[in-house]
């Protein structure tokens, strides 16, 4: 089976495991969303998902965090780890929305890349979960599946793996595969455990079970 026929293979079966996969990160506005993925490096979303209830709270839209101290966000964010660098970067990012942008998200990829603290996992994530625009968002678990399923061979490189998926996955079914790898390395194709290769759907295509 090539790697174009494996992945529509495994889109198709993901489809049908985790029909209503979606962004596990709470969000009603697209500012959030970017505040909400900038507190998830090296935490949990369900964390971040309980941090952000004090922050919108104390500080209810971009106008309100811009206008905040770093040491007041920091206070807030703290249980998120490295708060201080998250403060900052929220800080940043909210003045550069409140004075470039209107307040408003940019649609375009390179310049959400610009704003600090976004690289190009959240940018991917805001176009398409808040634009629907074609999207690979390649965090742990996207990368950890897609070696194991043989997608991609040996490549951990966030970018070298998002270049790779791009010529394998068609560009609508992107962003919603790359949310339903997340529940599946949650559920089954654990990193801290073994995999459950016995209840996974795609054990008969999967390469890290050998059969192809």
């Amino acid at each position: 089976m090539t790697k174009e026929k494996l992945a529509l293979a495994i889109i198709d079966r993901l489809k049908k495991e985790y029909p209503d996969a979606g962004c596990t990160l709470d969000y009603n506005q697209a500012w959030k969303l970017l505040v909400s993925v900038r507190l998830a490096a090296q935490c949990t979303d369900a964390r971040v998902n309980v941090v952000v209830q004090d922050l919108y709270a104390e500080f209810p839209d971009v106008n309100a965090l811009a206008n905040a101290s770093v040491e007041d966000i920091e206070k807030i964010v703290k249980p998120c780890g490295l708060g201080r660098s998250k403060a900052r970067d929220i800080s940043a990012c909210m003045k550069i929305l409140r004075d470039e942008y209107q307040g408003k998200v940019p649609d375009d990829f390179d310049a959400l890349l610009k704003l600090p603290g976004v690289g190009r996992k959240s940018a991917n994530l805001i176009m398409g979960d808040v634009f629907g625009k074609p999207a690979i968002v390649t965090d742990t678990h996207c990368i950890r599946l897609v070696n194991r399923m043989g997608l991609v061979d040996g490549i951990k490189e966030p970018k070298k793996v998002e270049m790779a998926l791009w010529k394998l996955i068609p560009p609508e079914e992107g962003s919603d595969f790359c949310h339903r790898l997340v529940y599946h390395g949650r559920e089954v194709c654990t990193a801290r455990t073994k995999p459950y290769c016995d209840k996974c759907c795609l054990k008969d295509i999967c390469g890290k079970c050998g059969i192809s």
